[in-house]
């Protein structure tokens, strides 16, 4: 494994992150421990998290699986940096996440960040939270209240750090220097959606993350199957992932599909997985800590830590980035 610092912070996590959402949902207890024993043994020591996660009536059962374990002992959780977040009702009555179905029980008010904290606590079974995240930005809560609350948690040893998820750049920027007026250390890392076929973020988010000394930690850096050899699974047919969401419609659009066509077939020259090059390919941007992998077993974790060993050359990048051009910094992405 390879390591890094988390931001400005002196926190040393993994360059690949493990991301917990399938866990519950798409893939049982006993083999979400597996995935985690393997990630242990791997050297990734930086897990991923949300209150959410586990979905509608289900809300937290993926920090359930967590706690339970934890609680084999062994030195899991003091081996593990653990990251979760607060946002979404967690009102377990089969409401989407997305939707308030009670008052104050969602976003970020400080007797929410109050309730959601303890409740995160006591599913994962452990007494604090190493990087506690907004999991989308509050437009209704000052950031004066949030940064009053999370300095609470602080104080009380029941989280160390703050991170967010999904902000814009200007959230960053305004979050951050609230917390400065208050002698806070602010966000210290930022998720976002950032892949070889989405980069978007390039234009201000990775830029103000940087500016403000936050670790970027990309979430669907596969684009949901798109990058992970898509045409070829489908050629073959497999790949169930490829054939619903954001795959099937970038696969249903002709130009999205030609792109996609022209990478496989780069990759295949190389003689690399097109997955693996993809997470490769996160791991030289400026900026990033490391991105976010979802496995639902263990072999697909063994799999995505292969792209640590792999090394793109300045030929292969500029190869890259002509099948999937970025937009370059702002303003000059959208001003000429």
């Amino acid at each position: 494994m390879r390591y890094t610092q988390l931001g400005r912070t002196g926190l040393t996590v993994g360059r690949l992150v493990l991301g917990t959402m399938n866990f519950g949902s798409e893939t049982d207890e006993e083999t979400a421990h597996a995935i985690m024993d393997t990630a242990l043994d791997a050297g990734v020591n930086f897990f991923d998290t949300a209150n959410i996660y586990g979905r509608d009536e289900h809300k937290g059962l993926t920090e359930e699986i967590l706690g339970h374990w934890f609680a084999k002992g062994g030195g899991r959780r003091d081996k593990v940096v653990l990251a979760t977040k607060l946002y979404g009702n967690m009102t377990n009555d089969g409401t989407p996440w997305s939707r308030s179905s009670w008052p104050n029980h969602d976003k970020l008010s400080a007797l929410n960040i109050r309730r959601e904290v303890e409740a995160s606590l006591r599913r994962l079974g452990t007494d604090h939270i190493d990087v506690y995240q907004f999991h989308h930005i509050d437009r209704a809560t000052p950031w004066d209240e949030i940064w009053q609350a999370m300095d609470v948690l602080v104080a009380h040893g029941k989280i160390l750090y703050a991170g967010s998820s999904n902000f814009a750049g200007w959230h960053i920027a305004q979050a951050n220097e609230a917390a400065a007026r208050r002698g806070s250390l602010g966000l210290v890392s930022e998720q976002c959606f950032y892949n070889l076929a989405q980069r978007t973020a390039e234009m201000d988010v990775i830029p103000a993350a940087q500016a403000y000394g936050l670790g970027v930690i990309p979430w669907s850096p596969l684009n949901q199957g798109l990058l992970g050899g898509a045409l070829r699974k489908e050629r073959e047919g497999g790949g169930s992932r490829t054939s619903v969401g954001r795959s099937a419609a970038g696969l249903a659009d002709p130009a999205v599909r030609e792109r996609v066509r022209r990478y496989e077939e780069l990759c295949g020259k190389r003689g690399v997985e097109p997955g693996e090059v993809a997470l490769a390919w996160l791991l030289t941007r400026p900026g990033v800590t490391g991105p976010i992998v979802g496995p639902r077993t263990p072999a697909h974790l063994t799999s995505a830590l292969s792209a640590l060993e792999l090394d793109l050359d300045a030929n292969f990048l500029a190869e890259l980035d002509e099948v999937f051009p970025g937009p370059g910094p702002s303003p000059e992405a959208f001003a000429w």
